[in-house]
């Protein structure tokens, strides 16, 4: 019996969302709006907190300054079950901010990134990360560091009492670096929206691309939006319709989706019931401001599937042992 179900390595910030605006005042001007809301963020954080609040007990290991909003994502964290033993205090830097300006059509972000910018996979603390059934990173930068992500995946490929998902992120570089497919064998999970599967591939459909990249990792799981979601495993292809909601905040949809289906994979579910978990939980999560404040807890997870999609007869508490 390994001490955590997921050991998460990765970003955390302050989220502060402010919604409804429509223009930015000019020089010397004062505008007001109707709200602004703080929140947990950064992809691995949300992710962190999706997977504790389906009740899986998780470890976060990043860092945070030594200042109220450090204090405050501690306080988070304990509050929604995950151990914060490794997340460090870096006394060099303040707490990472990412101001997210939203509208009905948009948004926009001003970000800071404050004691997130010294993260580097190598610091992932292996022989913590041996007492988890799973590991999940992102934060990939092509070439930037892509070696370092080849070495920490391989020392983790070799313990064979555990599994690996990672996600690979949008290239802000627009290089979409090739030798990625490098890190693919060692993935069990590897998780891509649509329009990073095509970029990566240099392919004209979403499905070749998937396929492709599965014949490499463990399995491809690509997310569609509103659409919904597919993944590719053993040669096979299966997918799972979104759920119409009301938007109100897509921040985070991605990362709880990721949370979702790691639930269930975790829980030894279907690949159509992972889907579903997945895309139930980037459903809920997009009908509050903030990106894990819709998040649902596993009861409301089952509900909401077995409501919407004539059920999910697989979902089921988790047993020990990996998947």
């Amino acid at each position: 019996m390994k001490k955590w179900d997921v050991f998460v390595y990765g970003d955390v910030n302050i989220d502060l969302v402010v919604p409804g605006v429509e223009r930015f005042p000019r020089p010397g001007e004062e505008d007001e709006v109707a709200a602004m809301e703080t929140f947990v963020g950064g992809g691995a954080a949300l992710f962190t907190l999706g997977v504790a609040r389906l009740g899986l007990r998780a470890v976060f290991q990043g860092s945070v300054g030594a200042d109220f909003y450090g204090d405050y994502i501690r306080e988070v964290f304990k509050e929604t079950g995950v151990d914060d033993m490794l997340l460090d205090t870096d006394r060099a830097r303040k707490t990472g901010i990412s101001i997210s300006f939203t509208n009905e059509k948009d948004r926009c972000f001003l970000t800071y990134r404050g004691t997130n910018k010294g993260q580097a996979l190598r610091n992932l603390a292996l022989d913590e990360a041996k007492k988890a059934r799973h590991v999940h990173v992102t934060g990939y930068a092509g070439r930037a560091n892509h070696m370092q992500y080849l070495d920490m995946m391989t020392k983790i490929k070799r313990l064979q009492d555990m599994t690996l998902s990672f996600d690979v992120g949008w290239d802000p570089e627009n290089e979409w670096y090739e030798g990625i497919e490098e890190l693919f064998p060692l993935i069990d999970v590897l998780f891509m929206n649509e329009t990073e599967c095509l970029n990566y591939a240099r392919r004209d459909t979403v499905r070749e691309a998937a396929a492709r990249f599965a014949e490499k990792a463990g399995m491809v799981v690509i997310k569609c939006g509103s659409r919904g979601a597919m993944a590719v495993r053993g040669g096979k292809c299966y997918a799972a319709e979104g759920y119409p909601v009301q938007v109100l905040d897509t921040t985070g949809a991605g990362d709880s989706f990721n949370a979702g289906f790691i639930y269930g994979y975790l829980n030894r579910l279907s690949m159509e019931d992972c889907l579903k978990c997945g895309n139930g939980c980037g459903a809920l999560s997009v009908t509050r401001l903030g990106g894990n404040a819709g998040f649902p807890d596993e009861e409301t997870l089952k509900r909401w599937i077995a409501a919407h999609a004539n059920g999910c007869a697989g979902v089921r508490k988790r047993k020990a042992g990996g998947p």
